[in-house]
């Protein structure tokens, strides 16, 4: 994957030196709208954090913002009050990494074996979301990120439920991403020697919805509609590189 040269707005990706590209310069991207495209498929994020004097990597709920109030959109990210790592990560220079793995490359040797994938690194002050209309917004992205249109649907929250949730801002601005499709890049003597290689894509695809015993009437159409879109052959699951 070779890196592009054009951006849809905003700032080029990996505009600093602690996100800028060093190995494998080929399959960096400077397109921001890769970034884009890749957070919109991804479901789970991993934010870095120093706490107590050592690194915590832990996963989270996510959801996005192009448009949103920090440099070049905002990433806003979910979690309990009571996390002591969400809680470190107020005010704290955090590191986010979201990762789609889309196939296995198999090599005709050790070497050359490797993995599909598409992978991006957000870098940023983090900022604790606590204007009200802020924080309800953001929390109404991350529940539609999962399954889309779906918090119109959903009561309002409580008074309780949002003093228990926090959400974190990072900006998008310092960040970058990289890219590999295809098959191994074999040496020509191993080619030659007639062994076989290639890659076996992969993706995530979704089962039928399955109802709790106490659930009523039929599935919502926000839940079969995320369903179908990433069942087997479904719009997201036909789609090169989907997750």
């Amino acid at each position: 994957m070779t890196s592009t040269s054009t951006s849809t707005g905003g700032s080029p990706l990996s505009p600093t030196a602690r996100t800028t590209v060093t190995r494998g310069r080929n399959r960096a991207v400077v397109d921001r709208a890769a970034l884009h495209a890749l957070l919109a498929d991804a479901l789970v994020a991993h934010l870095g954090v120093v706490l107590d004097g050592h690194p915590l990597v832990l996963s989270a709920a996510y959801a996005f913002d192009p448009a949103g109030p920090d440099r070049d959109g905002t990433l806003y990210l979910h979690g309990s009050v009571a996390a002591r790592w969400l809680r470190a990560s107020g005010a704290a220079t955090v590191c986010v990494t979201v990762t789609q793995l889309d196939g296995l490359v198999v090599g005709r040797s050790a070497f050359h074996h490797s993995m599909n994938y598409r992978s991006a690194v957000v870098i940023g002050l983090a900022r604790p979301v606590v204007d009200p209309a802020e924080k309800d917004r953001a929390l109404a992205m991350v529940v539609d990120h999962m399954l889309p249109e779906r918090s119109a649907t959903l009561r309002a929250s409580t008074r309780k439920e949002l003093a228990a949730t926090a959400v974190l801002a990072v900006s998008l601005h310092e960040a970058s991403v990289k890219e590999r499709a295809g098959g191994p890049g074999d040496e020509p003597e191993d080619v030659a020697a007639g062994t076989w290689g290639g890659h076996i894509p992969l993706r995530v695809v979704a089962g039928a919805p399955v109802p709790d015993e106490d659930a009523r009437g039929a599935v919502p159409p926000d839940v079969t509609a995320r369903a179908v879109r990433m069942a087997p052959g479904g719009p997201a699951a036909s789609r090169p590189g989907a997750r």
